[in-house]
């Protein structure tokens, strides 16, 4: 079973399920941003139980893709490659660099939901071509069998606008779709407050979302910026949280160091070098 489907199989959904309290476990990831291997082999060790493989919004490339692949290989960590855009040919080369589970950005409608399944489908059931030499037949050494592949293959899909949301429950029908995952930034520039993912409007529209795709019986998930962030949007009903990016937790933890060393009461260091001086 694909390895990502397993982390979302104990959640209750459906019109009968309720909101998860505050504190239920939900598998946490983040976004990896800085395209290394090594940062996402650390990330993995860090005890995430997911991370986005980013080739959006990252200097990421296919190479790099494989590098990071291997990297996490041995650890526990689920890697998601989110693609940059919802084209068939990139799909295939990922799927055969080794990636299962994938993520598509702004997706609006069930017409490109189902552009993105068919592409990670082998025919009849899709587009995907047929390579027996590659990454993901450990390199011709085991037998393709297309329909063990296309049940490995997890797909997720980005709502990231107001037109998206309300698409939520045709996006959610198709055949293929494994889960939905809802982008905060990208919905409230959208929604006219200029990337504020805390404006009211903005979590009223994400936690009706939640509650929508429960009942439709479709796991979702989103991006939180804090730990407090990532509490609320977890009661409200996500199955799965991503919490800031690799190097958003770099800048803040080195920020926060050098605040607390900066704060007027640290104004004055003492060295064996040079005496006791002014910061």
């Amino acid at each position: 079973m694909n390895a990502f489907k397993q982390l979302l199989q104990n959640p209750a959904r459906g019109v009968d399920a309720h909101p998860r309290a505050s504190h239920q476990r939900v598998p946490l990831g983040t976004w990896v941003m800085s395209a290394s291997p090594l940062v996402a082999e650390a990330i993995a060790h860090a005890g995430f139980d997911w991370a986005v493989l980013d080739m959006e919004h990252s200097p990421l490339e296919l190479p790099g893709v494989v590098q990071m692949l291997q990297a996490v290989a041995a650890t526990k960590l689920v890697p998601i490659v989110r693609l940059p855009t919802n084209d068939a040919v990139l799909f295939k080369r990922l799927l055969d660099a080794g990636a299962t589970t994938l993520m598509v950005p702004m997706v609006e409608g069930a017409v490109e939901a189902r552009r993105a399944v068919a592409a990670t489908r082998y025919p009849p059931l899709g587009v995907r071509g047929v390579a027996g030499m590659s990454r993901a037949t450990r390199y011709g050494t085991q037998r393709l069998d297309t329909q063990a592949a296309n049940a490995g293959v997890a797909l997720i899909l980005q709502l990231e606008t107001p037109q998206a949301l309300d698409a939520l429950e045709e996006i959610a029908a198709v055949e293929g779709v494994d889960a939905l995952f809802v982008g905060p930034a990208d919905l409230s520039a959208a929604m006219g407050h200029g990337g504020d993912a805390r404006h009211p409007a903005v979590q009223k529209a994400m936690a009706q979302a939640a509650e929508r795709a429960r009942a439709a019986g479709i796991p979702i998930g989103t991006l939180a910026g804090t730990p407090e962030m990532a509490t609320q949007v977890r009661a409200a009903g996500f199955d799965f949280v991503g919490l800031g990016s690799d190097l958003g937790l770099l800048v803040h933890a080195a920020q926060a160091s050098l605040h607390a060393l900066r704060t007027p009461d640290a104004t004055v260091v003492h060295s064996l070098n040079v005496g006791t001086h002014a910061y």
